[in-house]
């Protein structure tokens, strides 16, 4: 086997963009073009939330993937596989039955993408020594942003543009989802060459557990594990129908209480300076929290990731239409966002800390996903009754579950300090 932390400083970069392309791609451009082709946000808002699912019940194969074969070879064949599945979604969309098609390539893309993330994670943790996991935890969640930066901005960009100069927003999907397609091979390529094999074949992995069962019954019987996967699942419980609802209002007509604003002004602004202060608000919140602990910052970082969402209510209530308000709204959600996640990730880490740790953060983030899936599958039908006032009034409302189960939670007060903050 190679040594440790050999040429990370090529293959973090690269491995970490390649996790976050096809889930930027799945969760959210996919609302995006789908509003685009005419689908009605109540089928938006359940079916995109249903492709939550795979990141949901990937626990269930995570001891497979530790346990079988080498996590390189894993998430090679997932990220071929993503390519093979974005393609099969560009050629769907000419045809007759594109959403029921592209839907199926989706959920396969859905889970070969939580495969990946299990393969990538697991492969960073066995690659890097502590202290250079710490070290580059940095650059990964760097690169992982830039990948949301090319999702939701350079390719949402690109349809638009292809919208403008086809006139026809199936022709200009189906190219842009063809290029995703071919930009994730791309990636795939360029990470069969820069990542080292650093695993051998039947080796045994101390890390690895004894078997299937024990990694779920020695998760569950934590203590307090049930106020715990309570706290998670609520935790995004107003962001989780933001998110799915946030580019439709952007999108509708001033008649449907939209702002009506164009593709490529989306992308602009969701893809660029959307993604750059989610960037700041993640890295922020990782070094508050490595400098004093998760206990100081929890309520702040919950409170950053629920209260920026009054601006949504103030701009669908007044119908504010200004290029600089909805911008401006957009970055204080964003950032705070970055900044209240910071302080999720970390408590999740102190779920999953123990033996199986790689394991029990899939369990962990599958719950996590759990919470972002259930709330997003409802939220189209919430903003048809409600209206979007009404609507983005109610996601405020929904942040108090996860306020109110703050005092029933424990954690050591100076938890996350120099601890390793991952990116999901």
């Amino acid at each position: 086997m190679i040594q440790k932390d050999k040429g990370a400083w090529a293959w973090v970069p690269v491995l970490y963009f390649t996790q976050g392309l096809p889930y930027v791609l799945v969760v959210t451009v996919s609302v995006i073009m789908y509003k685009k082709l005419g689908v009605s946000n109540e089928d938006i808002g359940l079916y995109t939330s249903i492709l939550y699912l795979p990141w949901v019940l990937k626990p269930l194969w995570s001891p497979f993937v530790d346990l079988k074969s080498t996590k390189r070879k894993w998430f090679l064949a997932m990220q071929l596989l993503i390519a093979i599945a974005l393609l099969g979604v560009g050629l769907s969309l000419p045809t007759n039955m594109f959403f029921i098609s592209s839907l199926a390539c989706f959920w396969m893309a859905a889970f070969a993408s939580a495969t990946n993330d299990i393969a990538s994670d697991g492969y960073y943790m066995l690659g890097l020594t502590e202290k250079k996991q710490s070290f580059f935890v940095g650059m990964r969640s760097t690169f992982y942003r830039l990948a949301m930066v090319t999702g939701e901005g350079l390719i949402v960009v690109l349809a638009g543009f292809l919208e403008n100069k086809y006139g026809d927003n199936t022709k200009a999907w189906s190219v842009t989802m063809s290029a995703a397609a071919f930009l994730m091979l791309i990636m795939t390529v360029a990470n069969f060459f820069v990542t080292p094999k650093y695993e051998a074949e039947n080796t045994v992995d101390k890390e690895k557990p004894a078997g299937f069962l024990e990694v779920f019954t020695t998760f569950f019987k934590k203590p307090g594990i049930g106020i715990a996967l309570a706290f998670i699942l609520t935790y995004r419980l107003g962001e989780s129908q933001l998110v799915k609802m946030a580019s439709p209002f952007l999108l509708d007509s001033p008649d449907k209480g939209g702002l009506g604003y164009s593709t490529e002004q989306l992308g602009t602004i969701f893809g660029t300076a959307g993604v750059i202060f989610l960037s700041i608000g993640g890295i922020l919140g990782g070094i508050f929290i490595s400098r004093d602990g998760l206990k100081k910052w929890m309520l702040p970082m919950v409170l950053s990731l629920n209260l920026p969402n009054i601006l949504y209510a103030v701009l669908a209530v007044t119908n504010t239409t200004n290029i600089y308000a909805v911008t401006a709204t957009v970055i204080f959600e964003k950032f705070g966002y970055g900044f209240g996640f910071a302080a999720f990730l970390m408590y999740l880490i102190y779920i999953a800390d123990g033996k199986s740790k790689t394991s029990h953060y899939a369990i962990a983030t599958g719950f996590m996903a759990l919470g972002m899936m259930l709330p997003g599958m409802i939220s189209g039908y919430m903003q048809q009754w409600l209206g979007y006032d009404g609507f983005f009034i109610w996601v405020v409302i929904a942040a108090l579950p996860a306020v109110f189960l703050l005092k029933f939670i424990s954690y050591p007060a100076d938890f996350g300090k120099k601890t390793t903050v991952p990116n999901e």
